[in-house]
């Protein structure tokens, strides 16, 4: 892969805040990026460093092979689509998607209605070019932005949580246009989120942060599987966190479950280094099983209770209460026909692989 943007030591401050703290980063031709974390984490700064919009206080930005200290955002190769999209109410949709052609005095006026069609096309808005902007709906206005960001075909696309104010099933239905768009169109995707889920369902890679810092970059598999330390696992999805005690082994570590026992764990189980005396162990809840009716089981199984289950339709997640685990563990079965739906007090028998599991200092 050929890297697009690559950042060395940049740091960013206002005033005494410390906004971002040394990031190094490469971003790829081609590749849908997201930089996901909680509110205040540095994220939207550090898609604004890459624009222009704000200068690093230290280190180096650069984007297609060349140093962008110095250049503004209208001279860089990127285009970004904000969070409000800035659709300019006195303008019909044509020409909010003109608007970024309106100094290029090589394009005839002709040249320019193509493009326009074009740009609408790809976000599926032909025949809308005529249409005000005030009667446009969110989702609507959405792909205006995108549109007027495309038609000056910049290499990188920068989008700031352009999703965050649709409702839940347009905002999935974007997700899915966005992804099929990037793949379309070829150029990089830099997406900004504090959605997990959204970052996972349309990622590339991701790029987790808090406090200025990256904590992990990885694929959304990688990442969900085998976080780096507790707080990425603690914030992509759902994880148990289990008390144990590890002692080094040839291939990894052993580990001494609170309430579920024993287990050998191979050391890509140790995304963050292996430890050896008190540990913490992580599981996901969709990766136990429920046994039913003496239904055997290949791998280890644990005994609990019941303690609250909550019924989705299509799935039901139950909190069991382990002997020596101080908090209750949360795990999923899907609700298949003919399996029961325990009630709370119920005697719940939870088969558990090791393999699933992933081991941090305590």
């Amino acid at each position: 892969m050929t890297p697009i943007i690559t950042l060395t030591g940049v740091q960013k401050y206002y005033g005494d805040y410390h906004a971002l703290r040394d990031v190094d980063l490469t971003i790829n031709e081609g590749e849908f990026f997201s930089l996901l974390g909680p509110s205040g984490c540095g994220k939207t700064t550090l898609l604004r460093t890459i624009a222009g919009f704000e200068n690093a206080s230290d280190g180096v930005v650069m984007l297609g092979g060349a140093d962008m200290a110095g250049v503004p955002p209208n001279k860089r190769p990127t285009n970004m689509v904000f969070q409000s999209y800035a659709i300019f109410p006195h303008l019909n949709v044509a020409e909010n998607v003109a608007f970024g052609l309106r100094r290029r005095s090589d394009l005839s006026k002709q040249a320019k209605a193509d493009l326009v069609d074009e740009a609408l096309d790809m976000v599926g808005l032909q025949g809308f070019g005529g249409r005000a902007a005030h009667a446009l709906s969110g989702g609507q206005r959405q792909r205006v932005a995108l549109a007027r960001a495309l038609i000056l075909k910049p290499k990188v696309l920068l989008l700031d949580e352009p999703l965050s104010a649709l409702d839940k099933k347009m905002r999935e239905q974007m997700q899915a246009e966005l992804r099929r768009l990037q793949r379309q169109v070829g150029i990089t995707f830099i997406l900004v989120t504090h959605d997990q889920e959204e970052a996972l369902i349309m990622s590339d890679r991701i790029a987790v942060m808090f406090d200025g810092r990256i904590a992990q970059v990885a694929d959304p598999q990688t990442l969900y599987r085998r976080p780096v330390n507790r707080q990425v696992a603690d914030f992509i999805g759902v994880m148990n966190f289990l008390p144990a005690t590890s002692t080094a082994s040839e291939d990894g570590v052993d580990v001494q479950i609170a309430g579920f026992g024993a287990a050998s764990v191979a050391s890509e189980q140790c995304p963050g280094g292996m430890p050896t005396g008190d540990a913490s162990v992580g599981i996901r809840p969709e990766m136990m099983t429920l046994l039913f009716d003496g239904q055997p089981s290949e791998g280890a199984v644990a005994i609990g209770t019941v303690a609250e289950r909550y019924y989705y339709g299509d799935m039901t997640y139950y909190e069991v209460e382990f002997e020596g685990v101080s908090e209750p563990v949360t795990l999923s079965m899907k609700n298949l026909v003919g399996r029961p739906v325990l009630e709370r007090g119920d005697a719940a028998r939870v088969a558990w692989d090791p393999r699933a599991l992933v081991v941090f200092e305590a």
